[in-house]
């Protein structure tokens, strides 16, 4: 396929993706500026860990260094396929801590202050949200990620998960809904 200087499909990110794959390190390092943040917060919010989010930015990106030329254009704009591969990936790396939970239990729990205990309060609204956010079922809290942090429209995040509107809209009020349960239930513990 010859790439043209002007985008067909009207997907901003389609030149761009014709030059990283004739090699262009310019480009990518263009792609990189462009897409990077959205990636990392992304998956910090659907991991809870800033380290595991840039490992999975990183990944995410040599995969668009090494398959951009195979990018076909027409069935998603590749800001829904980053997204999708984040999330993919994320996804992984969730199973992985289950089933590395399940087969090597800590023989010693460590009981002492937390190094960052000073920094933030348990009670500091911030991390009862991000706690609660990671108690959630996954789809619920891939949903409210990619709406509310992310800031896509609900036919953008529906298309990154594969599921219609509707559905999509059913996640969110779920997800808000136990949210909502897991803070209020929390509140009155404390």
């Amino acid at each position: 396929m010859k790439w043209d200087r002007a985008p067909k499909s009207g997907d901003p990110d389609e030149d761009l993706l014709g030059r990283i794959a004739a090699g262009d390190a310019p480009a990518m390092r263009t792609m990189v500026a462009r897409q990077l943040p959205r990636i990392v917060a992304v998956a910090t919010r659907m991991l809870g860990d800033a380290t595991e989010a840039e490992d999975v930015a990183q990944e995410t990106l040599l995969r668009v260094w090494r398959q951009a030329g195979g990018w076909r254009q027409g069935n998603a704009r590749f800001s829904t396929w980053v997204h999708r591969v984040a999330i993919n990936l994320c996804y992984d790396r969730l199973r992985r801590r289950k089933d590395v939970l399940a087969e090597h239990p800590p023989e010693i729990e460590y009981e002492g202050p937390a190094p960052d205990a000073g920094l933030l309060s348990e009670d500091d609204p911030f991390r009862r949200v991000e706690r609660a956010m990671q108690m959630i079922a996954p789809r619920q809290r891939e949903a409210i990620v990619l709406v509310y942090y992310q800031t896509l429209s609900n036919a953008e995040a529906a298309e990154i998960m594969d599921v219609s509107i509707d559905a999509l809209e059913s996640l969110l009020a779920r997800g808000r809904r136990a949210l909502q349960l897991l803070l209020l239930r929390e509140e009155g513990d404390g």
